[in-house]
């Protein structure tokens, strides 16, 4: 699956000092009616604790200009939790996630459901606000980031 480019999003959850993320091409609208989100998180990631703690994940879609954002919510250079944010602006709808001001897409969630298999967490989300700007979008793919332009 490396081979396959996908959209570059960064999950957040979390409030405060006890908010993280992580950087992920595993989001997906999984309904439009319920409106419902569906991503996969590591079990092992920091991210996988905020969620099931908050009850709460944003899913921001990330533009080809953010592939700082991506890196830090990778965990690149060693960056961990409420560090993810620092240099970039946020602000929370819903449910209190953070919101990526300047992300392409934020889809604000509440947890509806989870399936754990294997190592990952299958997390649907309901869909509480979404907020949405133009632009093109980043992706990710064989180990490299690249641009999905808007069609």
């Amino acid at each position: 699956m490396r081979r396959s480019a996908g959209g570059v999003s960064v999950i957040t959850a979390g409030i405060g000092e006890d908010r993280t993320g992580a950087t992920v091409t595993t989001a997906i609208s999984f309904s439009v009616e319920p409106e419902t989100m569906l991503v996969s998180i590591n079990l092992s990631s920091s991210t996988w604790p905020a969620i099931r703690r908050y009850g709460h994940f944003c899913v921001n879609v990330l533009s080809n200009e953010q592939q700082a954002v991506a890196d830090r919510f990778a965990g690149r250079g060693g960056t961990k939790g409420p560090a993810r944010y620092l240099g970039s602006s946020w602000s929370r709808l819903v449910t209190g996630a953070g919101v990526l001001d300047d992300a392409l897409a934020s889809v604000d969630c509440e947890v509806e459901e989870v399936i754990e298999r294997h190592s990952h967490a299958l997390i649907f989300g309901a869909v509480r606000a979404v907020r949405l700007r133009d632009g093109a979008a980043l992706a990710y793919g064989n180990g490299r980031y690249g641009t999905l332009n808007a069609l």
